[in-house]
């Protein structure tokens, strides 16, 4: 019976955010709120950007409707994700306008949100120690510090890897993919309710956003989705977990954090800063070497599902 409720919430994700895109795309034309093409930018035509509108709504209207219950944790999920999309939203506005949103005000925007899922109790708390099979707790602050660093980490990283159309979206749905079905292996109900979700979303998204995209989420969707990817990880894989399966989440989430770890080396290195943005991810590198857009974002993914898989056999074998 369970199984079947969770079908019903992909379902139910895919169709409102499916139905909704469509109508959001016309409004932002009429307002003006479009992706103007520059240098770094593959598209050559100005494409609506705030299909995060749409991500955010699908989400979060399905999970009501699934999910009666509304809690602390629940409330500080929807606090912390309102504060990204808004952000990222005013990031977008600027760039319509040819214009740079300073970083440090995201930067903060982002932490607080991330402290504000904390504050509600989705926590790494430690693992188990595979010699002596006992439970290691971590100190108060090296809890916060790393839960606070990986949501705010996983978000950076879906964004800065949303630059070419059906990229990000694909990748997120690998990834959440990967995430349910951990949560449904480790029994946790409410990360693999928020998983499926995020996977009808994602999948319902992509239809309108797989090349030629009709539509953009932006840095609002984008930090969006990974902020919730962080929230999900954070609340089902990392928990109760043994050293090996520490690795279950970076390998779900792998193409984002390896590509963009390699980026913000090579940006410091090079004295550059490193939310300033250039073509130095994977698809752009890619793309050098003589890929069509196409088939770079296939060849991404291939990546992605083959860590996505990794992940899987750990799970089986911790």
């Amino acid at each position: 019976m369970v199984y079947i409720k969770y079908l019903q919430a992909f379902i139910c994700a895919f169709i409102i955010v499916f139905l909704l895109i469509p109508q959001i795309a016309k409004v932002s034309k009429k307002i003006g709120f479009v992706d103007i093409p520059n240098k770094r930018k593959i598209h050559t035509n100005p494409v609506p950007q705030l299909g995060s509108i749409g991500i955010f709504v699908g989400f979060f209207l399905t999970y009501i409707i699934f999910n009666r219950t509304f809690n602390s944790q629940i409330a500080s999920i929807l606090i912390g994700s309102t504060l990204i999309l808004l952000i990222g939203t005013i990031d977008d506005w600027y760039k319509t306008k040819g214009k740079d949103f300073p970083a440090l005000p995201k930067l903060i925007i982002q932490i607080i949100a991330a402290i504000i899922v904390y504050n509600s109790g989705i926590v790494f708390k430690g693992f188990t120690n595979p010699m002596t099979k006992k439970y290691i707790l971590l100190p108060i602050y090296l809890q916060f510090f790393l839960s606070v660093t990986w949501i705010f980490g996983v978000t950076t990283v879906i964004n800065f890897v949303d630059g070419m159309d059906g990229l990000a979206s694909s990748i997120c749905s690998i990834s959440s993919i990967t995430l349910f079905v951990v949560a449904l292996a480790k029994n946790q109900v409410s990360s693999a309710m928020l998983s499926i979700i995020l996977t009808g979303v994602c999948i319902a998204y992509l239809q309108y956003n797989k090349p030629p995209a009709k539509i953009y989420m932006g840095d609002g969707g984008a930090t969006f989705l990974g902020f919730m990817l962080g929230i999900i990880s954070l609340d089902g894989a990392f928990k109760q977990t043994t050293m090996l399966s520490l690795l279950i989440p970076f390998l779900a989430l792998g193409v984002p954090i390896f590509d963009n770890l390699f980026v913000i080396i090579k940006r410091f290195i090079d004295g550059k800063p490193i939310y300033k943005a250039d073509r130095t991810q994977l698809h752009y590198r890619l793309l050098s070497k003589g890929l069509t857009p196409p088939q770079a974002v296939i060849f991404i993914c291939l990546i992605s599902l083959c860590l996505a898989l990794s992940s899987i056999i750990i799970l089986l074998i911790s």
